[in-house]
């Protein structure tokens, strides 16, 4: 149950991304959440918007993986272990706030769900 509620967070976090790299990448809350200039936003909208379909890709896995219950105990472990090792790849290359926005939450999530919590 606590895993199944973790799990549903770091899908509605990717949710949460996904508007803000698709739908508010050049707007000011897009600017602030990710530390932009607005010329450089505009420049990369295009690239934002398709980084945000992957993480939308990583929302929709773990929202699969809810809706089929025990049964999608491997999907959730598999998808879990995507986004931690993405958090893991953009704390190293961008920022290090995603460590503690992408990565943590998934790997607290990760291992309640192996605890079977």
């Amino acid at each position: 149950m606590i895993a199944n509620i973790l799990v549903g967070l770091v899908a509605l976090i990717h949710c949460y991304i996904v508007y803000l790299e698709m739908v508010a990448w050049d707007t000011p809350r897009g600017h602030k959440a990710f530390n932009l200039k607005p010329d450089f936003a505009s420049a990369s909208k295009v690239l934002a918007a398709n980084q945000g379909l992957y993480n939308g890709f990583l929302a929709a896995g773990l929202i699969w993986g809810l809706y089929l219950g025990a049964a999608g105990f491997q999907i959730k472990v598999f998808f879990l272990l995507c986004v931690a090792i993405a958090g893991l790849y953009g704390a190293a290359t961008a920022s290090r706030k995603i460590l503690y926005i992408q990565t943590v939450p998934a790997v607290v999530a990760l291992v309640a769900l192996l605890l079977g919590w």
